[in-house]
């Protein structure tokens, strides 16, 4: 006997039902930072860059190197520049010093994206980093540059730059 035509459609409405269903459930919801006149604090994340926000501090990492600026960064017009240091040589052991630096960005939505612009004292010449783009809440992608956890604003040993080569990459032979 022939099934009739109404199971068909009935059945492919509940196909159709379903697969939105689960679409919906399943797609990825964008994580807004919250607005205002500071950049928010979290995690940004993007390919070989980042930015820890915090109310102590900003702590970024673009490509094997990385910066900080003391304080919140404000913002006027979802646009900031601030001061701050940076260390170029970083990985894979810091080799100082901190040296002076421009960090210059914007903020659209859940994106960041920055320059810092780096007074190298040590090889008498300016260096631009960037621009890169971060989003929030996103965790970075940084190769085979580790990213610190935890920086060392506070003076805590919590961070890469107070931590031995070994402490940090243990299977690792000096």
């Amino acid at each position: 006997m022939p099934i009739p035509l109404r199971f068909f459609l009935t059945g492919q409405r509940v196909a159709i039902l379903q697969a939105l269903a689960l679409a919906a459930c399943s797609s990825a919801r964008q994580v807004l930072p919250p607005s205002g006149d500071r950049l928010a604090p979290g995690t940004w994340g993007g390919d070989s860059a980042a930015a820890i926000v915090s109310d102590s501090g900003t702590h970024v990492h673009i490509r094997c190197t990385f910066g900080d600026v003391a304080g919140i960064v404000p913002l006027s017009g979802g646009h900031f520049d601030v001061a701050g240091s940076y260390m170029l040589r970083a990985y894979p052991v810091a080799v100082g010093p901190s040296v002076p630096a421009r960090f210059v960005g914007q903020v659209d939505g859940a994106t960041l994206r920055f320059t810092v612009t780096v007074n190298d004292t040590v090889q008498h010449q300016t260096v631009v980093l960037g621009p890169v783009s971060v989003t929030y809440g996103q965790a970075a992608h940084m190769g085979p540059c580790p990213i610190c956890r935890k920086p060392n604003w506070g003076g805590t040993t919590d961070s890469p730059r107070s931590t031995s080569v070994a402490a940090r990459w243990p299977n690792r032979r000096s």
